[in-house]
């Protein structure tokens, strides 16, 4: 259901924004998509699994709010994590 250190790096790696960046909005972003996209394929085969549930209802809060927020500060940087992440919005 979590994400490896290996993985989360690479997330980390690919993101920042310069070097050492972990706390961007797009690293954020990013690292909440992979959680979500693991817990999603986790509900495939665990339907009534409803406390994974709510922590995957509070993911994509987080990451929506992220992603409200970096609209309002920067459109263009909105628009290219989108576009990089495949999000449909």
């Amino acid at each position: 259901m979590s994400i490896t250190a290996e993985r989360k790096a690479e997330l980390i790696k690919e993101y920042a924004t310069k070097e050492g960046d972990t706390g961007s909005p797009e690293v954020q972003i990013a690292v909440l998509s992979e959680r979500i996209v693991n817990l999603t394929e986790h509900f495939k085969s665990h339907g009534k699994d409803n406390h994974s549930r709510r922590g995957l209802l509070k993911m994509v809060s987080q990451r929506r709010r992220l992603l409200d927020y970096l609209k309002k500060k920067e459109e263009a940087r909105y628009a290219n994590i989108i576009k990089r992440l495949g999000l449909r919005r």
